[in-house]
């Protein structure tokens, strides 16, 4: 984490701390063949940062995003052991379909987060339910893009 929850304009980390945090992760992601240029967008640990990341981010070169909020999908990385936090997948399924009913725009320019991997207690995992909400969800008329498609057409 590189902001501090409750004091957002502290930074936990140096500049040469995240400097090294984000190299560090493309040279991980090299060994599978993504290079910066594949891959020039950043979205900071738990989706929390500042302003000074914000610039740190841009004098690297990268883009940093965030996920369009009003969906439950950021949830999906809870357990049924965390109590009120949890929520289970067919709600977050259920707060996605609410959130493009009740929008003007629906989901049109949406970034959904959803997490590739999950604590094991949770064991109904969302990404199991993707394939039927892209299903549902291009029956209504959207299509999925590559965030590259998606900053170039938000122009």
């Amino acid at each position: 984490m590189y902001a501090d929850w409750v004091k957002r304009d502290s930074l936990l980390i140096s500049r040469d701390e995240f400097e090294n945090d984000l190299r560090k992760n493309y040279e991980r992601m090299a060994r599978f063949g993504i290079s910066k240029s594949d891959a020039p967008y950043f979205l900071p640990p738990y989706e929390w940062y500042n302003k000074t990341i914000k610039v740190w981010t841009d004098n690297l070169g990268f883009k940093l995003i965030n996920f369009s909020p009003g969906t439950r999908s950021i949830a999906d990385y809870t357990y049924p052991e965390m109590g009120a936090s949890y929520r289970p997948s067919d709600e977050i399924y259920q707060s996605v379909l609410d959130k493009e009913k009740a929008d003007p725009n629906g989901l049109n320019g949406f970034i959904l987060l959803v997490h590739i991997g999950t604590d094991p207690r949770r064991t109904d995992k969302f990404y199991n339910l993707l394939d039927g909400l892209i299903k549902e969800l291009k029956l209504k008329g959207y299509r999925f893009v590559p965030l590259k498609t998606l900053f170039l057409e938000k122009k």
